[in-house]
């Protein structure tokens, strides 16, 4: 952690809705002209997609699961050392891991491929958006590095129904691909993925209001009509539940820590929660310069 080069990290597993949190903070950013500096989770693979593929096909030889998810698949190591470097002296790099053909006109590279690497420019934060920003294993702790976790998990079948649909929409996967992939990526999924969770500052977890007790086959994403969030904060010190309450209608607590709010009224929640939080972080920065 680092008053005078603050990091948050936004962390969730594919299709978990972390681009949306990620939003809500740029439009922050752009409110508060504050210069943020952006790492994407997937620029830290280890594997471009070709590669990728031969390794799961080998790995599947052997008869074991090798996915994205897990540690091996990253350069969490890198990454460790682009955040405490950050912390240090607020320099660092970063790469693309290119995803479509409209990445590829806009970086100069083929699908599923990395761009060079390059370093970042001035800036007054970093902002992590990824699979593993507070992961914390045998080589790496990336959590300590962190000053704002961010967690984006929402109920598992509304997940798997969303990660279906995404992929089926903007990469052209059948649903038995996505079910394949969600099945691989199990074991990895429960000691990588969800054990981040202990670590965030907040958490912001998506309930579905209406059936979703067969994602496979579910025709639509429920909408945020259909959904509520409940927040949850590891440490709910400080934090003014009754104006929340008050300004966020049809909320209420369900434990001294969480508030559960309509769906609808995310982006409105993220504001009045997070603004201060970037606010006291600013502040920070500022005494320690």
């Amino acid at each position: 952690m680092s008053a005078k080069y603050p990091i948050i990290s936004i962390t969730g597993s594919s299709g978990a809705g972390t681009t949306t949190v990620k939003d809500t903070f740029e439009k922050i950013f752009k409110r508060e002209n504050i210069s943020a500096s952006f790492i994407e989770g997937d620029a830290f693979h280890r594997y471009d997609r070709e590669a990728m593929k031969r390794k799961i096909a080998d790995e599947k030889a052997k008869g074991n699961d090798f996915t994205h998810f897990a540690a091996e698949a990253n350069e969490l190591e890198i990454l460790e050392s682009v955040f405490a470097e950050y912390g240090r002296r607020g320099v660092g790099r970063t790469r693309h891991y290119i995803h479509d053909d409209a990445e590829a006109a806009k970086y100069g590279a083929a699908p599923g491929t990395f761009t060079e690497w390059e370093e970042f420019k001035d800036s007054d934060l970093l902002f992590y958006e990824g699979l593993h920003g507070c992961a914390v294993t045998d080589k790496v702790n990336l959590a300590k590095h962190c000053d704002l976790k961010i967690g984006v998990v929402p109920v598992i079948n509304l997940e798997w129904i969303q990660k279906i649909h995404r992929d089926r929409a903007t990469r052209g996967y059948t649903t038995e691909a996505g079910t394949d992939t969600i099945l691989r990526r199990m074991y990895s999924y429960v000691h990588y993925i969800c054990p981040q969770f202990a670590e965030t500052d907040i958490n912001f977890q998506r309930v579905p209001t209406v059936d979703t007790s067969n994602p496979f086959i579910a025709r639509w994403i429920p909408t945020p009509d259909e959904s509520m969030v409940v927040i949850r904060f590891k440490t709910p010190r400080g934090i003014d539940f009754p104006y929340l309450v008050s300004m966020i209608s049809n909320s209420f607590m369900s434990r001294a820590n969480s508030i559960v709010i309509p769906g609808n009224k995310l982006d409105l929640a993220m504001q009045l929660i997070l603004t201060p939080m970037i606010h006291r972080l600013m502040e920070m920065k500022k005494r320690a310069s």
